[in-house]
């Protein structure tokens, strides 16, 4: 499923990240931990490619715990400086923290030789369209919000905040490349709710979940959707599911348009299973 969903906005929101990329010293790049691999933007990473990187698994509370650790794991490998964080709860911020001084060390370093006043780190704040910035943002900033005001030559009505006294960060827009020319990558940012909702067939949507419970999480299909058997076709699991649900039409026909909807948002607001699609 090729998916083409590039909103107007974003071309505005695209010329702004690279207006701003000058006045941060860090970019830290929001993924999805449930499909970190398939979230990453590689139009953004040009962007940001003299700037000191630092990937962010977001949403770990909602992904496989052992598949997390691989791809924390892989990246690292890669030479990727990269944390996770479950923003809901605040578990992993204090790591995000260290990550963020950590990557902004080399910069505290080159002031202090040259004698400069150590400022503190300004922080771009990057990703795909809800991939959980805001709550993100929330979660670094807490009770001590504080805006910092405009900084020089950033365009009029933005404005830093400080997260602490060493740490200033900057929202910008989701941002999405083109076109998802890869099938199944395009089924999981579907499925994760990353592309608008005319970009995608939902029924299709939802029988690529059916699919991958039966692979990953054949006991969700028992034990959450009560299904008589994993093994059958995801059409007579739909089927079944919708009559479990009491999704009915008028005429007594099931409404799986229904039941597709209501599968893909208790998905995506984990009350299926933690599982991850990479």
């Amino acid at each position: 499923m090729a998916i083409n969903w590039y909103p107007g906005h974003m071309v505005k929101a695209k010329r702004e990240i690279e207006e701003n990329m000058k006045l941060v010293d860090i970019v830290a790049m929001l993924l999805d931990a449930r499909a970190p691999f398939s979230c990453r933007n590689s139009d953004l990473e040009k962007i940001c490619r003299r700037k000191q990187l630092l990937f962010v698994l977001n949403k770990i509370d909602l992904a496989s715990p052992d598949a997390t650790q691989y791809y924390l794991s892989r990246l690292r490998k890669e030479g990727e400086m990269v944390t996770s964080i479950d923003s809901t709860s605040g578990k992993g911020l204090t790591e995000v923290i260290q990550a963020i001084k950590a990557a902004y060390q080399p910069q505290v370093e080159e002031m202090l030789r040259k004698g400069r006043r150590i400022r503190p780190a300004r922080v771009m704040v990057v990703g795909v369209p809800n991939i959980g910035k805001s709550t993100f943002l929330n979660c670094l900033v807490g009770k001590k919000m504080a805006q910092t005001g405009a900084k020089p030559g950033i365009t009029r009505g933005k404005q830093w905040v400080r997260v602490r006294e060493d740490i200033e960060l900057m929202d910008t827009p989701g941002l999405m490349w083109p076109k998802v020319e890869a099938e199944e990558q395009g089924l999981k940012l579907a499925l994760l709710n990353i592309v608008g909702e005319n970009a995608y067939n939902e029924e299709e949507v939802a029988m690529y979940l059916l699919k991958t419970l039966q692979e990953k999480s054949p006991e969700t299909l028992t034990e959450k959707l009560k299904v008589s058997s994993p093994d059958q076709s995801t059409e007579e699991l739909l089927g079944e599911i919708a009559l479990r649900r009491g999704h009915l039409l008028k005429a007594g026909a099931l409404d799986t348009g229904k039941t597709c909807t209501s599968l893909l948002h208790d998905f995506r607001k984990g009350k299926l299973c933690r599982i991850s699609l990479d």
